[in-house]
């Protein structure tokens, strides 16, 4: 099954420590395509690389943030 694609950029904003510390610290990602009231996404600040290796991000790093959809969940557009 393929699937498509989109890939928007963005900067991590701010790293939000949490108030438990049992729970994860948060990274804030503005995308800058997005529409203005939709332009921050919060997520769990952690990444892993190819190997599983497990870091974080920091303030002021440039993200890419891909949207995947299966080809059977999208509809085509007219040209």
């Amino acid at each position: 099954m393929t699937t498509k694609r989109k890939r928007l950029h963005g900067k991590v904003a701010k790293v939000i420590k949490s108030v438990v510390p049992s729970q994860p610290e948060t990274a804030q990602i503005e995308i800058e395509e997005a529409e203005d009231l939709y332009r921050e996404v919060r997520i769990v600040n952690e990444v892993s690389d190819e190997h599983g290796d497990k870091a974080a991000l920091k303030p002021g790093a440039e993200v890419d943030v891909v949207v995947e959809a299966d080809s059977n969940a999208t509809i085509k557009k007219p040209a």
